[in-house]
This record gives structure tokens, C-alpha cells and sequence, in this order.
């Protein structure tokens, strides 16, 4: 049995998304399998395949594992889960063209895909499928509704989703979404519990939010506090509504540029406090990709597909599993001029 429980964690504090810091508690459990994902690239940033069992080394807080590594295809089971609350209604067009990708490049012939879709609400569109045209209409079922966007929540429900399916498949959560989150009621520490607990490695392809700012429609502008008939005038202008905006400048006529300024704000806060999808990419293993054009979007989809083909599933049971916290991993290829990602560890469950 490839995928089964790794090791985990009970998990990551409230502020892991902010500081990345462990918590002050201690977690502890039984033995089971860690799994860890692994990619290598060469200096020019292609795959290297073709590496055997021998050739990697891995260590747990330091300390050398044994470990076995999967170098055959296993088919994946995905869920593609697609923000589709009003601010993206700009790039639904785009997202609703991408049902051909996923079996060629992201699936394969034993693969299967799901498609939810949310903004307050959660809707599975179709449920695991191989049938790229079914999953064609239920992209094209896609309308931008409400503000909100509950992606933790909608991570929580392809978490669940996946776990139904074999541990013999690789389970992949794709996220077509904004980077944050507005009205889950779960948390991110419970989504990301979640994920390492079923082996689901996320993959996200970004949707840029000054898109949404700068395309999307704008927001019905707020009542006039003051009546017109109780502005002060031109003298010889009559007092009428649209005069009244035309003097003052209120929100019915003027630009909408405060929200960009907010957002561009919100963007460089990002560099330094991770988001939700960057905590839940590092911390499964997988990466984030981002687009603007058709062009980007789709090879983002194909990138993320060439990524899961050229993927080494290293697995161990830590020699070192009494070892309370956070366990640091590390994968090398020595002799090899390559470079390795692979997830940064994992948090040990079950409170003693």
C-alpha cells in the first residue's frame, strides 16, 4: 500500500498561516508511514527522471531513514475546486475551457477528476469522473455568485472527498482561486490536519485579485447620507440628484481606485504573512502557479501534469517517531548537481 496515514500532526497552531512558528504544545502518536512527495530538477530547471531507489538520502530531524522509493505511475484521483464567487467573473471564461487538460496531462487513463465549485456555497459539479466530457459541462454549469469565497471550507470538502477514494491512487487537490479566504467557518489548521492526514498534496493555480478589482463589476454604490436638496450649489445650478454627484464627487460617479490601492496593500502584506494556499501548498508538498491570459492558465494545468509525472513518492516509517513537534525533512541525490523539493516536515499527532 502506497499512500497510507503518514505520521502527522495534530497540527499547526492558529498563527502558522502568519509566522510558520510551532506551536507551544507537543503532539504525539503511533508509528505509521510519512510520505513524502519529491521533485528533482536538473540547474536549467527540467525534470530529472530515471533516478532509482539508491540514489536519494533523507533525513528526519537529522536523522538518516530508511526509506522506499516509488519510482512507477500511479493513477491519481483530483478534485478541482474553482472559486466562482463575483470577483471572478472575469476569468470564468477561461477556467470553463480547461476540461480537455486534465485527462492527458494531469490524470491519465486510469485517472479520475471531480469539480466542485464555491463562494458561500460549496457545490460538487461532478463527482469523480475519467469522461472529459463530462466534466466539460460541469465547468460550463460555472456562474459567479456571492462575494464570499469559503476556500478552506471548499478544501475541507475535496479532503473529504478524496479520502473516500483508494489509498492506492495519489490524491490531488488543484485550487483555481484568489490566495485568501472570506466566510469559512472552518480554520486552517483543521483543512491542513486534514490534508496531510489523507496524503492530499495541493497544487493551486492563482487567479490574480487586481483582476477581479480592476474587470469585475463594480459594487452598487452607497446611499447618499445627505439629501441633494441639502447640498451647497453653484449659484444657478438646480439641486438635483445628478448635479449634486457631479459637484461632490460621490460614490455613484467616481472611480474605483480605493479598492485597487487596498488590494495593492494587501498584495505586498503578502510577501511577508503566508496565505492559505501558500500554507497549503508547502505544507502537502505541492506548488503554486498563477496566470493572467487563456495561454498562462493552461500552462499552468500542464505544468502542475508534467509535475505529478515526473514526481518520486519517497515513503519511510522515522526511526526517531518518540520525537515530539515538528519534524524537519530533508531529501538530497548526492554526486547529482540537481536541486530537490519535497515537503518541510510534519507535526506528530494525538496529545499526551
Amino acid at each position: 500500500m502506497l499512500l497510507i496515514r503518514p505520521l502527522i500532526a495534530g497540527l499547526v497552531a492558529a498563527g502558522l498561516a502568519a509566522s510558520q512558528t510551532p506551536p507551544q504544545e507537543v503532539f504525539r502518536t503511533g508509528v505509521n508511514v510519512v510520505v513524502a512527495p519529491t521533485v528533482v530538477t536538473d540547474r536549467n530547471g527540467d525534470y530529472v527522471n530515471g533516478l532509482r531507489p539508491q540514489d536519494f538520502r533523507l533525513s528526519d530531524n537529522n536523522k538518516l531513514q530508511s526509506i522506499k522509493v516509488d519510482v512507477t505511475w500511479v493513477p491519481i484521483s483530483l478534485v478541482v475546486a474553482i472559486q466562482a464567487n463575483s470577483s471572478t467573473e472575469p476569468v470564468l471564461p477561461k477556467i470553463q475551457k480547461i476540461a480537455p487538460l486534465f485527462k492527458p496531462m494531469v490524470v491519465g487513463d486510469q485517472g479520475e477528476v471531480a469539480i466542485v465549485a464555491f463562494d458561500h456555497r460549496i457545490q460538487v459539479l461532478q463527482d469523480f469522473t475519467s469522461d472529459t466530457d463530462k466534466l466539460d459541462v460541469a465547468l460550463k454549469k460555472i456562474k459567479p455568485g456571492s462575494s464570499s469565497s469559503r476556500m478552506v471550507d471548499a478544501v475541507v470538502e475535496a479532503t473529504n472527498m478524496l479520502r473516500r477514494r483508494s489509498p492506492e491512487r495519489r490524491r490531488i487537490l488543484l485550487l483555481i482561486s484568489e490566495t485568501r479566504d472570506m466566510g469559512s467557518s472552518g480554520k486552517i489548521r483543521e483543512a491542513l490536519t486534514a490534508l496531510q492526514f489523507e496524503n492530499v498534496i495541493v497544487y493551486s493555480v492563482n487567479i490574480n485579485r487586481l483582476i477581479g478589482t480592476l474587470l469585475g463589476k463594480p459594487q452598487p454604490p452607497r446611499p447618499d447620507s445627505i439629501p441633494f436638496t441639502a447640498r451647497p450649489l453653484p449659484p444657478g445650478v438646480p439641486p438635483t440628484p445628478q448635479t449634486a454627484a457631479q459637484v461632490t464627487g460621490n460614490a455613484s460617479n467616481s472611480g474605483n481606485v480605493i479598492p485597487v490601492i487596498v488590494e495593492l496593500f494587501k498584495q505586498v502584506k503578502a510577501i511577508f504573512v503566508d496565505n492559505p494556499i501558500e500554507v497549503f501548498t508547502k505544507w502537502t508538498g505541492g506548488r503554486e502557479r498563477s496566470f493572467l491570459t487563456e495561454r498562462d492558465l493552461e500552462n499552468a494545468i500542464m505544468g502542475v501534469g508534467n509535475e505529478l509525472h515526473s514526481e518520486y513518492l519517497i515513503t519511510y516509517t522515522p526511526n526517531n517517531k518518540e520525537e515530539g513537534g515538528f519534524h524537519e525533512i530533508a531529501v538530497t541525490v548526492p554526486d547529482r548537481n540537481v536541486k530537490v523539493r519535497t515537503r518541510p516536515g510534519y507535526w506528530v499527532a494525538s496529545r499526551f
